[in-house]
């Protein structure tokens, strides 16, 4: 697994009942990961979202003294995006040709010398 984690842009999420009442989250802007010297993307990996469980403190319908009174509630929210090896099955697909190849190479060396 690689861990590549990489910060990105983050939209505002927004709760009056909640303080913070403003979170920043983050969220991956490709599909794929960038790889290479030039940072082209490969989707042979996936960008997926990194969480990170936070405490926040929720605002309740009861008052206490004329003020608010607030719960411990615990949420996660994504801090980052790093890269993953793509699913096996799709995987395949993309390397099915190298396999065979290689397949082929391996068949031909354990062929008996008689033939």
């Amino acid at each position: 697994v690689l861990m590549n984690l990489y910060l990105l842009p983050s939209r505002i999420s927004y709760d009056p009942t909640r303080y913070p009442k403003y979170i920043p989250e983050a969220y991956c802007l490709c599909k794929g990961c960038l790889m290479g010297i030039f940072g082209e993307e490969s989707l042979h990996f996936r960008s997926t979202p990194v969480f990170m469980p936070t405490v926040i403190l929720r605002r309740t319908p009861a008052c206490a003294g004329g003020r608010y009174v607030y719960t411990e509630d615990y949420i996660t929210i994504p801090v980052g995006c790093t890269c993953v090896p793509e699913q096996e099955k799709e995987a395949e697909s993309v390397n099915s040709s190298i396999d065979k190849q290689e397949v082929k190479l391996l068949v031909g060396q354990n062929k008996p010398s008689s033939e």
